[in-house]
């Protein structure tokens, strides 16, 4: 069950931020530099739980009896690529996008790369999103159904 609750905070977080509150603060916020701090923040705090969340459920994953060794389900490798895209976002991407924004986006070859970076992490954060929801649909209990 513990597992269920982790996997739910962290999939059920990255929905509601990426497609429901940071869309909702562009919309409402008249001002966009604001509206796009406020969803930094969120992304960063979904970020924090998914590399926690994230790693934990590959623990659990390691430590328990299960029919077939943790390496050769397809869950492991499902998380692990999430983990793997989380901190590359959390520690490569979002810090670059940071950068340009204090360099300034009036520099058209600033707003340049801010725009491929931006795209770049959007299209992680989809596919982080949408492998998020194969491991709910999925199911992503660790062990067998008599421990269970």
């Amino acid at each position: 069950m513990g597992e269920r609750v982790l996997l739910t905070l962290w999939v059920g977080g990255m929905w509601t931020v990426g497609y429901i509150a940071a869309p909702m603060l562009f919309k409402v916020l008249d001002d966009r530099q604001l509206a796009g701090m406020l969803a930094g923040h969120l992304f960063q705090g979904i970020s924090v739980i998914g590399l926690l969340a994230g790693t934990l459920l590959l623990l659990l994953g390691m430590m328990a009896k299960a029919q077939r060794p943790w390496q050769r389900r397809w869950q492991t490798w499902v998380l692990l690529s999430m983990v793997l895209i989380t901190a590359l976002f959390q520690f490569g991407l979002q810090p670059m996008l940071e950068d340009l924004k204090q360099r300034g986006l009036n520099d058209p070859s600033v707003a340049a790369q801010f725009g491929r970076l931006h795209g770049a992490s959007a299209v992680l954060y989809l596919i982080n999103s949408l492998s998020g929801l194969a491991l709910v649909c999925g199911g992503l209990s660790w062990r067998t159904r008599t421990e269970v």
